[in-house]
């Protein structure tokens, strides 16, 4: 995965430490999500994902487009 997690943080001008306290975790465990050390559970990448407002796949680089799908009903 390229650095999407650094970027889409960055962009928002936050630090690992926000995003750490917003998914209730250690800054440390998240920084290694983002360098790609550790692999991503699915509820903390439904919540980035929801909190970032793109797509899971555009997290896991696989495609390019930022916006997120259409929600279910």
């Amino acid at each position: 995965m390229d650095n999407r997690l650094k970027d889409l943080r960055e962009d928002r001008d936050l630090f690992q430490k926000d995003i750490a306290e917003f998914l209730d975790m250690s800054q440390t465990g998240y920084s290694k999500y983002e360098v790609g050390t550790n692999d991503i559970p699915t509820d903390i990448l439904k919540k980035l994902a929801l909190f970032y407002n793109t797509s899971i796949d555009y997290i896991l680089g696989l495609t390019n487009i930022k916006e997120p799908y259409p929600r279910k009903k």
